[in-house]
């Protein structure tokens, strides 16, 4: 029983693996929507270098809007 659940998931990895080549070779990426706009990380970057705390940055760029 052993041996053909380890067969099985093989087979996932492998097509998996196949399936992922394919996209690459079509450009196209995996994942979702990216969340934040290019002038939000700036934005972002700006109040990192000037001290402000991550938490509070992320609290008010609302990355996931």
């Amino acid at each position: 029983m052993a041996n053909l659940a380890e067969m099985e998931r093989e087979l996932t990895v492998e097509r998996t693996h196949a399936g992922l080549e394919v996209a690459r070779q079509l450009s196209r990426k995996g994942g979702g929507k990216q969340e934040m706009t290019d002038s939000k990380i700036e934005s972002a970057k700006k109040l990192l270098a000037n001290g402000v705390p991550p938490r509070d940055v992320a609290k008010n760029l609302d990355p996931a809007a």
